[in-house]
């Protein structure tokens, strides 16, 4: 029998070991501000009675998408009720919602790095592949180790395992904007930054907002996984039930989240998709570029000249 040993494990542990040791009132006090956003969120949608949250979720859905997916969001919420899991379903919305938020805070400007700078992707792509093809149970260790039993432990691993497609997509995003455009706004002299924000991120926000509505989908996929941890909300029950073999609580946990999943996913991609008021506002710049972007004149000719200006004077 070989006796050969690569003790990649052991220096891991002893990295980890040395982290928590040098930097632990850094960890502490990321725990803080994480644990202090969950319970802010989580009071919003917890402290209501469920009937006004219900009417301000069910505005929200005939703002998005008329009034049939707002009566469709007052039945599948309803439901959550019927079947005792409001409060658990609000603790789980309210996990989704941070961990998404500070995922798309990272993954955006992240994302924009790597568009601009080849050097950054080239950096960034290996640890993506690294953090999607890793088991998500796996970053539950070291979360454990650094934040202890709770919801910080479950959003940080959330953080990890969804970042990825919200920074992949806003890549190739801005990746994807015509180079002609971009060259139309150099020419008449605008800054990178103006560039950027008159044209680049407008041009590319549906792919971007196709990442944010792929991040809030993976973090609700982790609930069940942030269960596992102490985080509570609706991953308990499952994970409760699976200990248990209930399958009334099962199912009954499991719906809940099937009927969030479709809640969250209509709004985000009516947002994305221009669907909605707020939705045409934001892609209404991008729109405008695009139809200059695809004008048949050449770019840059005299034509196409005043077309190129009114992208950076906009």
């Amino acid at each position: 029998m070989n006796d050969f040993r690569f003790p990649l494990g052991q220096w891991v542990e002893d990295a980890i070991d040395w982290i928590t040791q040098t930097f632990g009132f850094l960890f502490d006090f990321v725990a803080a501000v994480v644990q202090g956003a969950y319970d802010g969120v989580d009071s919003i949608f917890s402290t209501p009675p469920f009937w006004a949250v219900i009417i301000v979720l069910a505005a929200l859905g005939f703002a998005v998408r008329g009034w049939k997916f707002a009566l469709g969001t007052v039945i599948g919420l309803t439901v959550i009720v019927g079947v005792d899991q409001w409060e658990n379903a609000m603790d789980t919305l309210a996990l989704v919602i941070v961990a998404s938020v500070i995922s798309i805070l990272i993954a955006v400007p992240l994302g924009i790095a790597a568009a601009r700078n080849r050097a950054v992707s080239n950096f960034l792509r290996p640890i993506l592949d690294f953090t999607q093809t890793m088991p998500a149970f796996v970053y539950l260790i070291p979360a454990l180790i650094l934040f202890g039993i709770g919801a910080v432990p479950g959003v940080v691993a959330t953080i990890i395992f969804s970042v990825a497609p919200g920074l992949r997509l806003t890549e190739l995003g801005i990746r994807g904007v015509d180079t002609e455009v971009v060259e139309a706004g150099q020419a008449f002299g605008a800054s990178p930054w103006r560039i950027l924000r008159q044209i680049q991120l407008p041009l590319a926000l549906p792919s971007i907002m196709a990442g944010v509505n792929q991040v809030i989908m993976l973090s609700l996929s982790m609930v069940v996984i942030a269960g596992m941890v102490g985080a509570g909300g609706l991953g308990r029950d499952v994970v409760a039930s699976l200990n248990r073999i209930d399958v009334a609580l099962g199912f009954e946990a499991g719906l809940s989240v099937v009927i969030l999943a479709i809640f969250l996913d209509r709004i985000t991609a009516a947002l994305g998709g221009g669907k909605t008021p707020l939705g045409r506002l934001l892609g209404a710049r991008g729109r405008k570029r695009l139809e200059l972007e695809t004008r048949d004149t050449p770019a840059l000719t005299g034509q196409k000249a005043p077309a190129a200006r009114d992208l950076v004077d906009a």
